[in-house]
């Protein structure tokens, strides 16, 4: 298993229930981590996110004045703030098909149903820290590479080993943040 030092990670939280902040805020308390911000809905949470650099950010769906989704669509502008990269992990109560794929495409790194538990929150934060996946840039998404399987895209700016009309981006820097804290056991 491999064990992340959380206390050189910065999270910013996003909810605007305060008890699911104190939930997700004791979590990663739990594995270590020192700097949890937190944020009661998506303009507040835009802030925080300019004012705090996290490399993390776990943001609800649903929350007043802006939600999650407009809120991952807004980092993800290139350009626009100074982390269009950071991991996005969403989290909500409702797991259609539907809303997984919305918020595949609003550039959401990954996706949590309520109610969460320990292990599954850690599993998320352990899969951007040490798997981050590629940046895609195309003329309609810039985000985490949305293919998890192997099955091939077949639109119009399909990727070719690389090539294509997608401007692919290798990202590390959480690893190479901590990857001194890495280590298997």
């Amino acid at each position: 298993m491999i064990r992340i030092e959380f206390n050189k990670l910065r999270f910013l939280v996003i909810d605007d229930n305060a008890h699911m902040r104190r939930i997700v805020r004791t979590l990663l308390h739990g594995y270590g981590t020192r700097e949890v911000y937190e944020a009661e809905d998506g303009a507040s949470g835009l802030e925080a996110f300019t004012a705090y650099q996290p490399d993390i950010v776990i943001t609800d769906w649903a929350m007043p004045i802006f939600d999650g989704i407009e809120l991952a669509s807004m980092i993800r502008q290139p350009g626009s703030n100074q982390n269009p990269y950071v991991p996005i992990i969403m989290l909500t109560g409702h797991s259609e098909k539907s809303r997984v794929i919305r918020a595949r495409d609003s550039g959401v790194t990954e996706f949590l149903c309520k109610p969460i538990s320990a292990k599954a929150l850690y599993q998320r934060i352990l899969s951007v820290v040490v798997n981050p996946r590629p940046f895609i840039k195309t003329k309609t998404y810039f985000g985490p590479d949305r293919r998890r399987g192997t099955s091939a895209h077949m639109g119009p700016e399909r990727r070719k080993d690389g090539g294509g009309a997608a401007e692919i981006t290798k990202i590390e820097p959480l690893y190479d943040k901590i990857k001194s804290g890495l280590r298997g056991s």
